[in-house]
């Protein structure tokens, strides 16, 4: 199995600025391939980027540029970093366009450079659902994964749980 992991922005990607001199943050290099690294990870894998965006500016656009990019990957099993406030609006978006394919989508609630980043956990969990899902679009965050339609965000904690 190889895991193409696909790059939109968010939290999980941001990084101090190297062009504001510290004061605020942007979209930095892919947070996946660095997680794999640091686990020794035994699983092929390549990394892209469709977009570095903070997910409530995310179109439709970059939406369905994003569902071609998956939909033309040779990969059958795609992991996409995504910001958390529209997370799920990305999910049910993809669900009929991405074919026979395991998309299984995550991010963080703190930059995966932050040494309390939940960031590790929902990559672990996505790598994880993918070894088992049925093709499909799914989404792991805070230790729960589950179909798109299956998972919400609850308007008090702004954790992801099962419906």
């Amino acid at each position: 199995m190889r895991i193409t992991f696909v790059q939109t922005g968010g939290t999980i990607d941001k990084d101090y600025p190297r062009s504001r001199g510290g004061y605020a943050f942007e979209i930095g290099e892919p947070a996946a391939g660095r997680l794999m690294e640091r686990w020794q990870a035994t699983i092929d894998f390549c990394s892209q980027t469709a977009c570095r965006k903070d997910s409530t500016e995310i179109t439709d656009e970059d939406r369905a540029a994003l569902a071609a990019l998956i939909a033309d990957d040779p990969n059958d099993h795609v992991v996409v970093t995504h910001g958390t406030d529209t997370l799920l609006e990305t999910a049910a978006f993809l669900a009929d366009r991405v074919g026979g394919k395991r998309v299984v989508l995550t991010g963080a609630m703190r930059p995966e450079r932050f040494s309390d980043s939940d960031a590790p956990l929902n990559l672990g969990c996505a790598v994880g659902a993918l070894q088992l899902a049925d093709p499909g679009v799914y989404v792991a965050m805070h230790g729960v994964v589950g179909r798109y339609d299956q998972v919400r965000r609850s308007a008090d904690t702004h954790r992801f749980e099962r419906i």
